[in-house]
């Protein structure tokens, strides 16, 4: 047998003994790719899109490789068929095969994922929304704009983002006949940026980040970089600047910005726009199932340049990715928690590396782990220490709620209320950060003391009273909130434990007759058209405080919000995570820094029940130093990331005894491996959820140890039940 080579053997009419093979992932959980004759009739290149037997059945697949066999009593199944769609790049289909083996994924499980997209039929019509010339019965400023937007046929979502409404705005208005709705051409490749559109007029300290960041992508190979800047102080106009070299003097090169969170794809959009004089290509869940095929054809072909998205962007098949950025790079939405689990930060830096590309990871709060890369010389820093023009970091101050306890049943303690008071005389804007959605985390008996959960989970259910519901974030589950418990009867004795956002709504409105407040949470902007709605209200000034949860605390820009008040600042502490303090910090540093981004000085108070732990008296004296120096300390006495590597190995079954047993079995296998520690098996936090009973292990290895190698090794010497399902995480964020 010859070596694996990615090419196509050269006819075979020397030897007709010699048979051409293909190596052929499929899209089904195994371990490795199969082996396939190729039929004299085909042509098949890496990357192609096949039809295969698979036992009795006809599955798709993907060619990885080929091979050579002389062996004829070999008997090896024929491709049926080549599918006629587009190739997968190299250098895409080689990311997906390490991304797999890193993940300790089935590598058919893993391209199925990337090739999603293309399950959506060509030529789909599409149905968009076009000015009528007719007025509306009452016209208001989310109406004009939709008015004024659609002068051209737009989709449902293009034109509701593009007016900064929600998608019932739009609807509403063709109702009216305002609108009506046309059949859309297949939409053209998205048009070229111009990197010389609308260059960015920086000011002396961004002018010298972007001269560093061109000095890096001059080495035309990996170029790590950590663009570390206060928050307000420009990265994203340095960051573009760079993009802009890049599509300036790379004709052929492709760029990718990542963003943690929808809500901030638009106001990124638009900025993207103004900078490149185009409609930039987005990538996230809330996108079309066409718009997703057409975008994956035009990377693959290399005719969509830039790209912006959410982290699953990462594994679009760009052939000649030039630059990657990874925008708020600290923030663990780029933490994949369900299916393949990954981390996209992580995977884009070996996607750079795989590439020879820059990639750039912006934050003003980095995480350790990036941090410790920047400080051993691994990744280029480059930092801005100042706001951009004439706004300053706000003044923090603590409010140590044992001193100043609010009156029962409030939460917003007597000073801060005196602030938001000042702050409203004053025609400002107020923010109110609680991360806790809904009204109340518990709902209780009074009378039996039943905490009320999700059926078969031991998630309690949130309180959401806008809606009457009580619903488990962890699962979905949603049930009309009952007028009697559940468990004994009694009735009226449900009550209310501890505050959400909704709740903090309602103390605002009655503290504040007459206050225009509204709630900027996941439940309230649940999409990028709604999200980018409520950002321009409260741009426009037409909202006076904002109570929201993390969906608000980054990336947004609001010129009159000059104060900020902590609702709640203890609340990331509790529980075993490793990187709770670090997590905190950053959530809060980048809740405060909302204030006083423009002329007008910001303030932030933080109420908390723990004024001397080091996240708060660091927060107070904004000494980023100081907490780093704290976190890495501790860190590295336990050998936890980024001094040591960590694994996560999750049971699940339905029956617990079959549970426990097979969880004893791998605890009697678990290899003698210097360098690596097993803790457990444990119950999980949550141990019940959605009827399946769950135990963890937890794998500390040192940095030079194969983490997966290990796992892989242990993990094959016991065989599983089908009824248990095992769940790998490299590098877990999550420990419920």
């Amino acid at each position: 047998m010859s070596a694996l080579t990615t090419e196509l053997p050269l006819p075979r009419e020397a030897d007709q003994a010699v048979r051409a093979v293909a190596k052929v992932v499929v899209m089904a959980p195994m371990a490795e790719a199969l082996d396939y004759l190729i039929p004299d009739t085909l042509y098949l290149m890496r990357g192609n899109h096949v039809l295969v037997p698979l036992g009795h059945a006809r599955v798709r697949g993907l060619v990885v490789g080929f091979d050579t066999r002389t062996d004829e009593s070999l008997k090896l199944k024929p491709v049926l068929q080549k599918l006629d769609d587009p190739p997968v790049p190299d250098a895409a289909l080689d990311f997906w095969l390490w991304a797999a083996a890193w993940t300790l994924t089935p590598p058919g499980v893993f391209l199925n994922g990337c090739l999603r997209a293309l399950r959506v039929a060509k030529g789909q019509v599409r149905q968009g929304y076009v000015a009528t010339g007719t007025a509306p019965h009452r016209m208001t400023k989310a109406r004009a704009r939709v008015i004024e937007t659609a002068v051209l046929p737009m989709g449902l979502s293009d034109l509701a983002m593009a007016a900064a409404v929600s998608t019932g705005v739009v609807t509403a208005l063709e109702k009216e006949g305002v609108l009506e709705k046309v059949d859309l051409p297949a939409a053209d490749d998205y048009r070229a940026p111009d990197p010389d559109y609308a260059p960015a007029n920086l000011n002396p300290g961004q002018a010298a980040a972007h001269i560093l960041l061109r000095n890096e992508a001059a080495k035309m190979g990996f170029a790590p970089v950590l663009l570390d800047g206060v928050t307000g102080s420009g990265k994203t106009e340095v960051y573009l600047e760079s993009v802009a070299d890049i599509l300036r003097e790379r004709p052929d090169a492709q760029v990718l910005i990542l963003l943690p969170e929808i809500a901030l794809t638009q106001a990124v959009l638009g900025r993207l726009k103004a900078r490149f004089g185009v409609e930039v290509a987005q990538w996230h869940a809330n996108i079309s199932n066409g718009s997703r095929r057409r975008i994956w054809e035009g990377v693959a072909a290399g005719r969509i340049r830039l790209v912006v998205g959410a982290r699953s962007a990462l594994f679009l098949p760009f052939p000649k990715l030039g630059l990657i950025v990874i925008d708020e790079e600290h923030d663990s939405s780029y933490k994949q928690e369900e299916g393949v689990r990954y981390h996209a930060r992580d995977l884009a830096v070996f996607r750079a590396r795989q590439n020879g590309a820059m990639v750039i990871m912006a934050s003003a709060t980095p995480s350790l782990e990036t941090l410790t890369n920047a400080e051993k010389g691994r990744y280029a820093w480059i930092r801005l220490g100042e706001r951009h023009g004439t706004a300053q970091l706000p003044d923090i101050a603590l409010i140590d709620m044992k001193a100043h306890p609010p009156d029962k049943g409030y939460w917003l303690s007597d000073p801060l209320v005196g602030e938001i008071l000042e702050t409203l005389q004053r025609r400002e804007q107020v923010m109110l950060f609680l991360n806790r959605r809904g009204y109340a985390p518990l709902v209780l008996c009074k009378a039996c003391g039943e905490k009320l959960s999700a059926p078969n989970t031991d998630s309690w259910l949130v309180e959401h009273r806008s809606t009457g519901r009580l619903v488990c974030h962890l699962t979905g589950f949603s049930m009309k909130k009952p007028a009697a418990c559940p468990h004994c009867g009694a009735k009226d004795g449900l009550t209310s434990i501890g505050p959400g956002v909704e709740r903090i709504l309602e103390e605002v409105e009655h503290r504040f007759p007459g206050v225009r407040a509204e709630v900027f949470s996941s439940d309230t902007a649940p999409d990028a058209a709604t999200s980018a709605s409520l950002i321009r209200r409260i741009e426009d000034g037409e909202v006076d405080i904002v109570i929201a949860t993390q969906a608000a605390a980054k990336g947004h820009n609001f010129p009159n919000l000059t104060l900020v008040g902590i609702v709640d600042a203890d609340l990331g502490l509790k529980g075993g995570d490793l990187r709770a303090a670090e997590r905190t910090f950053q959530l809060l540093a980048q809740a405060t820094g909302r204030a006083g981004r423009k002329v007008k000085p910001g303030r932030a108070i933080i109420q908390t029940y723990s004024p001397e732990h080091p996240v708060m008296q660091a927060l107070m004296h904004q000494d980023r130093e100081a907490f780093y120096a704290y976190e890495s300390m501790s860190r590295e006495i336990a050998k936890f990331p980024p001094f040591g590597r960590l694994g996560a190995v999750i049971l699940q079954g339905r029956d617990p005894a079959q549970l426990n047993r097979f969880a004893h079995e791998l605890t009697l296998q678990i290899p003698n491996s210097p360098g690596i520690d097993v803790y457990g098996p444990a119950d999980a936090p949550l141990a019940l959820v959605r009827g399946q009973w769950r135990k963890r292990f937890l794998v500390r290895a040192d940095r030079n140890r194969d983490l997966q190698g290990f796992l892989s090794h242990w993990l094959s010497a016991v065989k599983r039940p089908s009824a248990i399902r095992q769940i790998v995480d490299i590098d877990p964020y999550n420990f419920l």
